[in-house]
């Protein structure tokens, strides 16, 4: 089932899936903050978001992830 050489442990007994089940679970959490406290604010911004041509919204998508590659780095 594996290949040679490699340690499954990492994976299916390790810390990694816990980490990654604690990301997802905060990031439901901070998503769903702005759209709890404003709805009518929330969907204002979707709208806007909607108007968006591709270019810039690619454009944002990439600062987001650029911050958070630059946040991990910061934090560990």
């Amino acid at each position: 089932m594996y290949w040679p050489g490699f340690d499954p442990g990492f994976f299916v007994d390790g810390k990694i899936l816990h980490d990654l089940w604690v990301a997802l679970a905060l990031m439901l959490v901070i998503e769903g903050v702005f759209p709890f406290l404003s709805p009518g604010a929330m969907k204002k911004m979707m709208k806007s978001i909607a108007e968006m041509d591709e270019k810039s919204l690619r454009i944002s998508g990439l600062v987001s992830m650029v911050l958070g590659v630059v946040t991990l780095y910061l934090v560990n």
